[in-house]
């Protein structure tokens, strides 16, 4: 699905050149579930934007679906990116004072679908996520984990290929971060790219797969070892959504 090939990354502020990612290159294959790990400030949230198209590097090669992302103009990154990639955030990002019907509708604003079709892709996101009860339920009337959860209804709304989530536990407790997670390999189950990028070991280790960043380059990249899949096995079968 994506290739990214000695990928490196400077910011430049009044002369002074700051290097984030140095010669990073991994391949996400169709179907997998990747962590990034890496502590703050190891360059995983700039690999991130640029792994999003919400970001170029500065130089190296980034591949999507067999397309080199530097040859699409900054309006076909935006397409993109409502089209083909799913975001979920820390910070949840819902509109405030609207249900989550609205919330989960947004990136379907500037579709070209109609009406109906809109309304039952909103609704069977919503219920992928276990919220179908709370359809009409303003967001400040959710919990954090309610909120997260919503915020992945708006991310598959779209019926992407690739969920991209960016520390989706860390507001949570560890309850919620557990559900949340749980989500996240449903989807994968069902066929889902999934992307968490994390500095928390817990999460990391649901995925299938970790690539560990520290000062801007891969310091590792690993499969989950046998007995954590053990553990990941067993929490999806008891987990349920409520």
């Amino acid at each position: 699905m994506m290739q990214l090939s000695h990928i490196f990354k400077d910011y430049s502020n009044d002369g002074v050149v700051t290097k984030v990612l140095h010669d990073v290159s991994f391949i996400i294959e169709s179907g997998e579930f990747v962590s990034i790990m890496g502590p703050s400030g190891s360059g995983k949230s700039t690999l991130m934007h640029i792994i999003g198209f919400l970001d170029r590097p500065t130089s190296g090669d980034y591949f999507f679906q067999d397309a080199n992302v530097a040859q699409f103009s900054d309006d076909a990154l935006a397409n993109l990116r409502n089209e083909r990639i799913g975001f979920v955030f820390q910070a949840f990002h819902l509109l405030p004072n609207t249900t989550v019907f609205e919330n989960v509708l947004l990136p379907l604003m500037y579709s070209s679908r109609d009406e109906s079709e809109r309304g039952n892709l909103v609704n069977a996101a919503i219920e992928s996520v276990g919220l179908s009860h709370r359809r009409d339920h303003l967001s400040h009337q959710l919990s954090g984990g309610e909120k997260q959860r919503v915020a992945i209804a708006r991310a598959l709304v779209n019926e992407p290929d690739f969920i991209l989530a960016d520390e989706p536990t860390g507001n949570l407790d560890s309850k919620s971060g557990a559900s949340i997670m749980a989500i996240l390999q449903k989807l994968n189950h069902e066929g889902k790219t999934i992307l968490v990028v994390t500095h928390e070991n817990l999460t990391a280790q649901h995925a299938k797969r970790i690539i560990r960043i520290r000062d801007g380059m891969v310091e590792a990249d690993e499969l989950v070892n046998n007995h954590i899949r053990a553990m990941e096995k067993s929490s999806e079968s008891s987990f349920q959504l409520k």
